[in-house]
């Protein structure tokens, strides 16, 4: 299966959230969430159509996939390893989630979008411990230090975005140097960390059926 290529609004007007999967335009006024209500195709009503129980569980597993861009095999097999940990199986999920390499890119500000920084990673922008990881499902851990490579550093977007998230706060169990374009892992996320409105407990139930 390949990965969705169309509008990334249409994602959020499918879910009825801001899902921020088009960097600082999600910040603005014209954001497409903001001016068009309801799902895409629902030109007769703007209000969201009512769900069942299974259909709940379902978007918000659907939700949490599209926001950090994993595939559906992926996204199981990220809960079957979270059920495996000790703790909250919907909280160590989303700890998985949180630690994966392109999301910590984006987290750090290196990238506007996740969507920016999987491809960023992809191209080999970035080194963790000194090392290219071109990975963007690699796990980083409490100590890792990521940075932006030699040769990386006068791109643009990079540059832009880094700029930018000296203005914005960086989650507290990261560190960001904006002058040397490096960031260091403090410690693992906890549930306080993650700002994304989901609600993980009904991804458990779905999995669980």
């Amino acid at each position: 299966m390949a990965r969705y290529s169309g509008p990334v609004c249409r994602l959020c007007r499918r879910e009825g959230n801001k899902l921020f999967l088009k960097g600082e335009r999600c910040y603005m006024a014209k954001c497409t969430v903001e001016r068009r209500a309801g799902a895409p195709g629902d030109k007769k009503r703007a209000v969201r159509s009512k769900f069942t129980e299974y259909g709940i569980q379902l978007r918000e597993k659907q939700k949490v996939r599209r926001i950090y861009g994993v595939l559906e095999r992926q996204f199981r097999n990220y809960f079957e390893d979270a059920e495996r940990m000790k703790g909250v199986a919907g909280e160590n999920l989303l700890f998985l989630l949180e630690r994966r390499l392109d999301n910590v890119i984006f987290r750090m500000g290196f990238a506007a979008s996740r969507r920016e920084a999987r491809q960023l990673v992809r191209h080999g922008h970035f080194a963790v411990n000194g090392s290219k990881v071109d990975i963007p499902s690699y796990i980083v851990k409490p100590g890792d230090t990521i940075e932006v490579r030699e040769g990386s550093r006068d791109i643009e977007e990079i540059k832009a975005s880094v700029e930018s998230a000296v203005q914005r706060q960086i989650p507290a169990w990261l560190e960001l140097n904006a002058e040397e374009m490096k960031g260091k892992v403090v410690r693992n996320p906890v549930r306080e960390d993650i700002d994304v409105p989901i609600q993980e407990q009904l991804i458990v139930e779905f999995y669980s059926r």
